[in-house]
């Protein structure tokens, strides 16, 4: 790559990196294959996020004087980035990847709006429901709390109701 490529490169991978809610860092190990690199990029396309593989030396490059330099610290070794402005979403693609091959590769840490976050934090966020799931609870909590209201309101009329037919039919 030429040094003018190089500084185009950094120049977007930096911006995308800053423009996003997230940015996790993985550490790849040995015997990942080409399809399941291609598998988890499909799911990462699937969950509106991205992943690539970056050189450390431009990674340090494209995150320096930013929010994101305290991730400097762990470039070392093959090193990816998954980032996106979902967090449930990329957490999710990324966590179910490293758990089916634990062996190939590992969260190591993110950064989320401006703050580190552990391994951890990225694992608890995987299993938090999607903004489409919370939604759809919210509707169901909301329309059974309407439906529980309307027999409230019409038990008395249906007790007045059952009460004149027993006393019609004695």
């Amino acid at each position: 790559m030429l040094r003018q490529e190089k500084e185009a490169f950094v120049s977007r991978i930096r911006e995308d990196l800053l423009s996003s809610g997230i940015v996790i860092v993985v550490n790849r190990g040995s015997g990942i294959t080409v399809e399941e690199i291609t598998k988890l990029r499909k799911n990462m396309v699937k969950s509106n996020s991205k992943f690539k593989v970056i050189k450390n030396t431009l990674a340090k490059k494209a995150i320096e004087g930013s929010v994101l330099e305290g991730l400097s610290q762990y470039l070392s070794g093959t090193t990816g980035f998954a980032y996106s402005n979902d967090p449930v979403e990329v957490s999710k693609a990324i966590y179910d990847f490293c758990k089916e091959n634990e062996d190939k590769m590992e969260i190591v840490s993110g950064i989320m709006d401006g703050k580190e976050i552990s391994c951890s934090q990225v694992k608890e966020l995987a299993t938090l429901p999607s903004l489409d799931g919370i939604r759809s609870q919210i509707v169901g909590l909301l329309s059974s709390v309407a439906g529980k209201l309307v027999r409230t309101i019409n038990e008395p009329a249906s007790q007045i109701a059952r009460v004149l037919e027993a006393k019609y039919k004695n």
